[in-house]
């Protein structure tokens, strides 16, 4: 029988443990043998839990036991998660996660750390939740080189955009909705709203796709907190949809871009119809061509259920995994890894006539009018030319409330 230990009872770690107990059978078929969690670690009091027998308030508890195998940490955040992952690896124990920003931040770090020490450190629930995104970049796509990605992969925000399209929602609105059903954190919900979730994930399957560790401090960001209903309804205008993307290009040149930001997507996109709390990925490999990952990318079942198909891999192949997912650590790079392309953009502006909208950006089109200003529609520009423009309505008296990128066709 195999033992393991959980590190972080929140809503994922109490998952991992219905999740083991519920598919007992199916995970011990596939691993080979019976998978017993034998510890929980958890500081807080679980004294009058059924399970109150498997909680210790020390690691030390697990490291001293030669019966467990692999830990599951599922702490979040990097303050104990970090130092605690690293004595598991250090001791040659094999850790699952779903700790987006530990693995954005260290993941080059603990794939050699784990590798050093013969274990596996797997993390498929941090970018897709219970959508397996991870596993099939670095085996079944191995012999692709993915030259794109494009992403809707909070499904937070994707909630609250679709409760603004639908229902004529404001933001604040569907932000309190989402709170309410446990979407977004109650205290702060920045992570989600402020984009900082989605350029974790990114982050990951950066590094994933170009073979380096990629930092989410040059990543540029941004969220949603600026989306009107009006600017829905533009969008609407332009056979489009407003959605938060988190993207990843690599040119012919070796250059590579990322960024996490809300775009104008064309319906004609696969990415424009998902809705609700679903996350969805499009990648592009040399040899395959587009492939796309869809499902829901959170939830304390499904993000769980992708810990233990880890666990499970930890069990059977070990540091094995580690010969096709793996990045090279890195140094950051100055400045922002930003894309100069030209591209089309969307313009909300105040305190100018469309007329003088139309004089500022040139060949467009202007797409609303309103008593405080107006929405245009650019065919093409680059940020210089953004710019110029914005000091040209800022002298005219006004103001730029909103651009928002057109996702490429090609993508």
């Amino acid at each position: 029988m195999a033992k393991i230990a959980i590190m972080g009872f929140g809503t994922v770690g109490s998952g991992v443990l219905e999740v083991c107990r519920r598919n007992a059978a199916s995970i011990a078929r596939r691993a080979g043998e019976p998978v017993e969690v034998k510890y929980i670690l958890d500081v807080r009091d679980f004294s009058g839990s059924p399970d109150a027998a498997l909680f210790t308030k020390s690691i030390d508890t697990i490291l001293n036991d030669p019966e467990i195998k692999v830990v599951v940490e599922t702490i979040g955040g990097t303050k104990f998660a970090y130092p605690y992952v690293r004595r598991c690896l250090e001791s040659g124990r094999s850790v699952c996660t779903s700790n987006k920003e530990m693995v954005a931040t260290y993941g080059a770090e603990l794939l050699a750390l784990a590798k050093e020490h013969s274990a596996a450190f797997l993390f498929e629930a941090s970018v897709g939740g219970g959508t397996p995104i991870i596993t099939p970049m670095h085996q079944c796509l191995a012999a692709n080189h993915i030259s794109s990605i494009r992403g809707i992969v909070n499904g937070t925000t994707n909630f609250m955009l679709t409760k603004m399209k639908r229902e004529n929602m404001g933001f604040d609105e569907a932000l309190k909705i989402a709170q309410q059903l446990g979407y977004a954190e109650t205290k702060d919900p920045g992570d989600d709203v402020d984009g900082r979730d989605a350029c974790r994930k990114i982050a990951i399957l950066a590094s994933l796709a170009c073979g380096h560790h990629v930092y989410p401090d040059n990543i540029p960001t941004r969220g949603i907190r600026d989306i009107t209903v009006a600017d829905i309804k533009a969008a609407e205008k332009l056979d489009s949809a407003i959605k938060l993307i988190a993207w990843y290009n690599e040119g012919g040149d070796g250059q590579m871009a990322a960024g996490v930001e809300p775009m104008l997507v064309s319906n004609s996109n696969q990415l424009a119809g998902v809705d609700d709390v679903f996350n969805a990925v499009l990648m592009k490999g040399d040899m395959l061509g587009d492939v796309v990952f869809y499902g829901k990318g959170a939830g304390k079942l499904p993000t769980a259920s992708a810990v233990v198909a880890d666990v499970v891999d930890a069990l059977k192949h070990g540091s094995k995994v580690h010969d096709s997912l793996f990045w090279q650590p890195a140094e950051p790079v100055d400045g922002m890894l930003t894309d100069p392309t030209p591209a089309a953009y969307y313009v909300r502006v105040a305190g100018i006539a469309p007329a003088v909208a139309e004089a500022i950006y040139g060949y467009g089109k202007v797409v609303d009018e309103r008593y405080d200003g107006c929405s245009y529609f650019v065919e093409r520009a680059d940020e210089k030319a953004l710019a110029e423009a914005a000091r040209k309505v800022e002298a005219m008296g006004g103001s730029v409330k909103l651009v928002l990128k057109r996702l490429p066709e090609e993508a």
